[in-house]
């Protein structure tokens, strides 16, 4: 019985190492970039939001990476009226699951629900945003080396251009995009770290502030030990 538990306590960690090993290319930091947030915004906004919501996310937080409202309004400001409003979209979940079969995720916290799953959300977003190939066997005429038969088409590919994968698994560009390799690694660098500011737009001044409560508790430390010491001088 003994050795039965433990075969059945080792049998998830032995299925998980048995499995194919997936490669993430790693995401270059963004995340104290205001210029590099500001893109992602712009092309989260034109090719992400017109499928996906992030209706945990208000327009107005991007004030926080540098934006005013009047600068808002011009140009992000497609899918709502009013800057403090959600990024929602108006397709209907119905709609979305019969066009594609599922209907497509909200991707406010897409990058810590990922983080969660493969230990890294932003080195996962920007290796599946850079890993679509054509596939014709596929309802969208689209794959993905890294979330394979996925039902999401290659909403970039004009910038991109048309990858093709080999009988090897490695992906060549067979017609190039608007951009190139160089510039569309750039733009999806942009793009995930808008995300993964989306996820937690608090998360700089979080930290910020953390290190100041550590700096006033070491300081507040010293002045209690001194009076510490000064209370108990006379008993000991």
């Amino acid at each position: 019985m003994k050795k039965i538990l433990t075969t059945l306590l080792f049998v998830p960690v032995l299925a998980f190492a048995g499995g194919a090993e997936l490669h993430l290319d790693r995401a270059p930091n963004k995340r104290n970039d205001v210029a590099a947030l500001q893109h992602g915004a712009k092309l989260f906004v034109n090719y992400c939001l017109n499928c996906h919501s992030a209706s945990y996310m208000r327009y107005n937080r991007l004030q926080d990476i540098g934006l005013n409202d009047q600068q808002i309004k011009d140009n992000l400001l497609f899918t709502a009226e009013k800057v403090g409003e959600p990024m929602r979209i108006a397709m209907q979940q119905g709609d979305a699951k019969v066009w594609f079969g599922a209907a497509p995720p909200d991707l406010t916290i897409v990058a810590r629900s990922r983080a969660s799953a493969f230990g890294s959300g932003p080195d996962w977003l920007y290796t599946y945003l850079r890993s679509f190939y054509r596939d014709e066997s596929r309802p969208t005429g689209w794959n993905n080396t890294v979330f394979e038969n996925v039902g999401m088409p290659h909403a970039l590919y004009e910038l991109q251009g048309i990858q093709v994968k080999d009988e090897h698994g490695k992906l060549s560009l067979a017609t190039p995009g608007k951009m190139t390799a160089e510039e569309y690694d750039t733009a999806i660098a942009d793009l995930v770290a808008y995300m993964q500011y989306m996820g937690e737009p608090v998360s700089e001044f979080r930290k910020s502030l953390g290190a100041m409560v550590i700096a006033f508790l070491a300081v507040l430390l010293v002045f209690a030990y001194a009076l510490k010491r000064e209370f108990w001088k006379d008993i000991h």
